[in-house]
């Protein structure tokens, strides 16, 4: 599996993004720069993380860190995948 792809996936589903997400790189700054992420979408990006890729992600292991751009979330989301 893919992780970085299933990322771009679920972020451009999530902030319904009509393929934009698709070409972002590891270094697309995320927070702060795309005014799409907003409360409801970090609720919708964990979801589909959890869902995509049978993540199950507690509460306390979000923070705005991990959403500091796409390399950062995917790091996030590989993370819990092999852990």
């Amino acid at each position: 599996m893919n992780i970085e792809q299933e990322v771009l996936v679920i972020l451009d589903e999530a902030m319904s993004l009509k393929g934009r997400a698709l070409g972002f790189s590891r270094d697309t700054v995320l927070l702060g720069a795309l005014p799409e992420l907003d409360s409801m979408a970090v609720l919708a990006i964990i979801s589909g993380l959890e869902a995509r890729l049978g993540l199950t992600i507690d509460d306390d292991d979000i923070d705005g860190a991990a959403f500091a751009t796409v390399g950062t979330l995917v790091d996030f989301a590989q993370a819990r995948f092999s852990g």
